[in-house]
């Protein structure tokens, strides 16, 4: 596996190879001091050229990163378009080589550059053949700390969890599993994130990032609440799903109120109490039931 020295050189050779690239930047968890190093990151990387349609057209120009495992185009499976046929100032190439590295590479016009340069803190420059990239600060990764919640926020992300929880339940006695697990990630686990989230941000004085879809929850959650977290995750057995939902509501109620209190909000006891007792009930209710009670 071609090691970050060798990386940085080849994309940095690459660029300054060939006259259609003016400038270098990088952006992403490499950028960042507070994220975690390993053999998984990715090079997130942009090129600042005078057209990007010759790049799309012709791409054995890419060959000189390496031997490609896959390659995906995401501006061509997000718009469904042929890029090639269209004058854009944007578009991606995400390359995963057979030695394990991967790049993610974005093009872009000077003009749309000047647009989001500064947008991403996490950024740095490492070539400017024109002068053209602004100044900007050391990278940091504040944009990407847990954001204190507004009441609002807090009232409707839990408010969510408890009414969403009579889908998963109804699911379930329905045997329909891809309804009743896709309901409980998209509801019921979205808001248990964000309170975790929360949770996380008053330990920390909202100083750190939680990391995509929380995959540093583990390094901040006490051992207590990160082996209830585990349990919220089941197989395709609805009794083991039963467990799970009843162990997410446990750490959602605990995590919720310690959040509230602190910010002097709300918990809907209320809701939480009505809906635990009718979990309990469908739970346990026959699958050849007439009436819910």
């Amino acid at each position: 596996m071609r090691n970050e020295q060798e990386m940085m050189e080849l994309i940095l050779d690459t660029a300054k190879n060939d006259a259609r690239i003016r400038a270098v930047y990088m952006n992403g968890s490499r950028t960042n001091s507070n994220a975690p190093k390993d053999i998984f990151q990715d090079y997130d990387i942009v090129y600042v050229v005078t057209e990007t349609n010759p790049f799309i057209k012709d791409k054995a120009w890419l060959q000189a990163f390496g031997e490609l495992r896959m390659m995906q185009e995401p501006d061509k499976n997000d718009f469904g378009r042929e890029a090639e046929n269209n004058s854009v100032s944007s578009y991606g190439f995400l390359m995963l080589f057979t030695d394990g590295n991967r790049i993610d590479l974005r093009l872009l016009t000077k003009e749309k550059m000047l647009e989001e340069y500064e947008e991403d803190k996490l950024t740095i420059p490492l070539l400017d053949k024109d002068n053209i990239l602004p100044s900007i600060a050391q990278p940091t990764d504040v944009d990407y700390h847990v954001q204190k919640p507004s009441e609002t926020i807090y009232d409707g992300y839990t408010n969510n969890f408890w009414w969403c929880s009579q889908n998963v339940a109804k699911g379930i006695w329905r045997d329909e599993l891809p309804y009743a697990k896709q309901m409980f990630e998209l509801t019921m686990r979205d808001a248990l994130d964000n309170v975790v989230s929360w949770w996380i941000g008053i330990q920390t004085d909202f100083q750190v990032s939680p990391g995509k879809l929380g995959k540093y929850f583990k390094d901040y959650l006490p051992d207590r609440y990160w082996k209830m977290y585990e349990k919220t995750y089941s197989d395709a057995d609805y009794e083991n799903m039963w467990e799970s939902i009843f162990v997410t509501c446990e750490l959602f109620r605990v995590l919720a109120k310690e959040v509230a209190a602190h910010f002097n909000f709300i918990y809907p006891m209320e809701d939480d109490q009505n809906m635990t007792a009718y979990l309990k009930q469908v739970r346990n209710l026959p699958a050849e039931a007439k009436d819910i009670f």
